[in-house]
């Protein structure tokens, strides 16, 4: 996996901001934070392809444990055949860091979570640009992530999620009792594979159903570029 690139638009988004003018000290700081991410992150990983079946008009995984639940999941999979069920983890030395300045600098743990979160989700969007240029020589290319909690893919499959990819043994990543992911800055994810020809809807926060509640919809989003 090529080497872990932290967009500062990103932390921006996950921080809240909208075009509003930084002070120098914030500005600083969330340089000085990306740099220490960026030193902090041991990333892991773990992904598995599964074939796709249909019956009575639902979606089951050929030899996978993992109940695909929701008319959202099954609108995403339509033309896939198979699919990868993914797992990213940034490790627990991140989440103990963060832990560590919420007692000392609340500001800094602040920022130091929206880089974490935007470290997180490129080293997912690395992962699957890998998959696909693997799979590419098939003529197959990969839908956008689809995540436990998105739409009506309950939360709660998170521990059998976790089951299935046998992440807890692999990189460490195991299910609270409220079904959130720990370490906290970590993602599961399932992608459809699909043939290239096809048409792929980009992923992006106009095609969430939660796309008015969310505060960390992207910009580009919003005005409809």
């Amino acid at each position: 996996m090529k080497n872990l690139f932290i967009d500062k638009r990103e932390v921006l988004r996950y921080l809240g901001y909208r075009d509003q003018i930084l002070d120098s000290r914030i500005d600083n700081l969330i340089d000085e934070c990306i740099g220490e991410i960026g030193f902090l992150v041991r990333p892991r990983y773990i992904y598995k392809l599964f074939d796709i079946y249909r019956k009575d008009g639902k979606i089951y995984l050929q030899r996978c444990i993992l109940n695909l639940e929701g008319k959202d999941i099954a609108t995403h999979l339509e033309r896939a055949k198979a699919c990868i069920l993914m797992a990213v983890t940034l490790g627990n030395v991140v989440d103990t860091k963060i832990r560590y300045y919420e007692k000392i600098d609340m500001t800094k743990a602040w920022i130091l979570d929206a880089c974490a979160t935007a470290a997180v989700e490129e080293i997912a969007d690395n992962l699957c640009n890998e998959i696909e240029k693997n799979i590419s020589y098939q003529d197959k290319k990969l839908t956008c992530r689809y995540s436990p909690g998105y739409g009506d893919f309950p939360l709660e499959l998170q521990r059998d999620f976790i089951s299935a990819l046998r992440a807890d043994r692999a990189i460490g990543l195991n299910v609270s009792s409220h079904s959130i992911l720990i370490p906290k800055k970590s993602i599961t994810a399932i992608v459809g594979v699909i043939d290239k020809k096809q048409f792929t809807q980009q992923e992006a926060c106009l095609n969430c159903n939660k796309f008015l509640d969310c505060e960390f919809r992207k910009e580009c989003d919003i005005y409809g570029y």
